[in-house]
This record gives structure tokens, sequence and C-alpha cells, in this order.
């Protein structure tokens, strides 16, 4: 679509308007660009970048900004990623070691805020992916029974429900024993699905206590969980691209707040292999025309489990923030393939 010459001074302009957030005028073109270029020339080559929606002039400056198309155009095709310094590096696996999955995950979100100065958020793995390790029902009164729940990645809940008959405590270790003999290990949905398979194989007031105690699990797990860890959503209002539009920045804000959008984004990326970036309005959930998002998914044992990410201005310096989610991702896999 463009020649080698416009995408030179299209690169050049989007550099330099993320480097000091001012337009940039056909003179700073001339001296940075490289090119053997006349001032008229570059006039009519910006001419044509703006036709073709890649550019725009403010009302208040001669010079011109990138669109949203012009930032697509200019990360596909005319970005070089910069590697993370060493130091970087070695302070992320620093941070990223941890025997507890949660802790990994909070100390990534907190990382990526950190190295970006954006917000750094991190998807928690889905309830599908934990299994049982230990359940234990224990008497509190004739109809009240206090179940406990411990999963694979090292989660504890206890719960109480309500029976419609009295158990003995004789039958509840009963049916603790059956519970974990026949369910560790297995996911909340395969126990689900196994209990509803062997239902005519087992007492029907067992079975009826079974189903309770899965009920509680999911609700426990379901509780227990926040679905995405976000850090450092407060480095947004310093960015002047975001902080001078009130309206737009509560609007995210109450995405931060309600989290369902950015679930739904950060699930699309799951699917999608590599560095995902939604730039502006592309996503579709993001409310800020000025807002971009770069997300990677990341993996345990060798499955994609969730997606992590950085939400900043359009503004922003992609060349380092790329990496920087890159490695996180692949580091935060690392560290919880080896928990």
């Amino acid at each position: 679509m463009l020649d080698k010459r416009a995408q030179i001074l299209l690169k050049t302009l989007v550099e330099h308007y993320i480097n000091d957030g001012q337009p940039v005028g056909s003179r700073t073109l001339s001296q940075c660009s490289g090119l053997d270029l006349s001032p008229a020339t570059i006039r009519n080559v910006m001419s044509d970048l703006e036709a073709l929606g890649f550019i725009t002039s403010p009302h208040t400056s001669a010079g011109r900004i990138p669109t949203q198309r012009g930032y697509r155009f200019f990360v596909d095709t005319l970005l070089t990623v910069q590697p993370m310094h060493s130091q970087e590096i070695q302070r992320l696996k620093h941070e990223l070691r941890s025997p507890d999955p949660q802790e990994l995950i909070s100390s990534a979100a907190g990382m990526l805020s950190e190295l970006t100065q954006f917000a750094g958020l991190v998807m928690i793995p889905k309830r599908k992916r934990i299994a049982f390790k230990h359940l234990e029902f224990l008497p509190l009164s004739e109809k009240r029974i206090l179940v406990i729940i411990v999963t694979t990645d090292g989660n504890v809940q206890n719960r109480i429900i309500l029976t419609e008959k009295p158990y003995s405590a004789s039958e509840l270790v009963q049916a603790t024993n059956f519970f974990n003999q026949h369910y560790t290990g297995f996911t909340f949905e395969q126990a689900q699905q196994k209990l509803h398979e062997e239902l005519k194989q087992m007492q029907s007031d067992m079975t009826r206590l079974m189903a309770a105690a899965l009920d509680a699990s999911g609700k426990a797990l379901d509780e227990d969980k926040d679905n995405v860890v976000i850090s450092g959503e407060r480095n947004l209002l310093q960015v002047d691209d975001l902080s001078t539009n009130v309206t737009s920045l509560r609007k995210l804000f109450e995405i931060f707040e309600r989290r369902t959008s950015l679930m739904q984004l950060l699930d699309n990326s799951q699917r999608a292999e590599g560095i995902q970036i939604f730039i502006g309005g592309e996503s579709g959930y993001l409310p800020l025309d000025e807002c971009s998002m770069v997300t990677a998914p990341y993996e345990a044992d060798g499955q994609v489990v969730g997606t992590l990410g950085v939400i900043g201005p359009t503004r922003m310096a992609y060349e380092r923030v790329i990496p920087i989610v890159d490695i996180t991702a692949k580091l935060l896999s690392n560290a919880l393939s080896n928990t």
C-alpha cells in the first residue's frame, strides 16, 4: 500500500510522536528521516498519508499525528522491537519464584505494571484446570456439615452445607473416604460428570451429600478468585493522553471495576498464538480510542491456561512493551510448570 519512502516517513513520524507527544512537522521529518527530500516532497507524502487515513492534523498545529490506522500499520509492518535489558530479565526471574501459583500471578501483574508504568493484568486460570486433592466432611449439628475442600493448586476452602436428613459421624467418614477414593485428581467438571454417571450405582443419601458437596465446592472456587488480577491502574492517571479525558478515563476504571469486558478480551486472546495488540477501539471492549492493550497467553505444563497483558495509552513505546509482555508470559509459564 505504501512505497518505501512513505513507510520511512510514517515510521519516523510515529516514533517521534510516541517519544514526545507533539505533532510532527515537515522540518522534523526532513532532519530525522534520513531521506534526501525537499520540504515540498515531504509535504506531498504527508498529504497522501493523511488522505489514506494513516495520519491526521490537529486543529491547533501544522504538524501531524498518527491515527489508529497509522499505529496499526506501524505495529504490524514498521516496528523494530527492542530486547529487554538483561537486568530487567533477571529481576523478573527473581520476582517469579514462588511455590504458590496465586503469588506468581500477582507478582507477574505487579512486574508488568512496574516495568511499563501502565496497568498490568493477568487472567487467572479457569476453574476447570483445578482438581480436587482432598475433601472432608465434618459434623457441626444434625443437618449442618462442614466441607473442607483442598485443591491441587494449594487452595483450601471451608463451606457449610445444609442437608435434608441427619448424617452420623461414621456416615460422614464413609462419605469422605468414598469421595477421596473416587474423585481425587478430578476437576470440578469431571467430578460432576462422574457423579452423574454413577447415580444409579450409589446410595441415594450419599448421592445427595456428594451433590451438595460439589455444589458448595463450585461456589467456593468461584468466590475465592477474582477472574483477573490488575496492578497499577493508577499509573494511567499520570499519562497525559488519558488523564485529560476525564469522562473516558472514568469509563476505563469502570471496566477495571467490573472486569467482565477485560475477561472477554483476555479470553479471546488466550485462543490466539503469541502477542496480540489491540489499538484504540479495535477490540470492541476498551472505551478509549487513546487506549491500547498488549497481551500474550501463558502456559502451565504445556497447556495454555490464561492470558496476561498491559493496558496503556495508544501512544506507548510498543517496541519496549511487547518484549516485556512476551518475556513475562514465558517466565510465568516456566514458573507455573515448576510449582
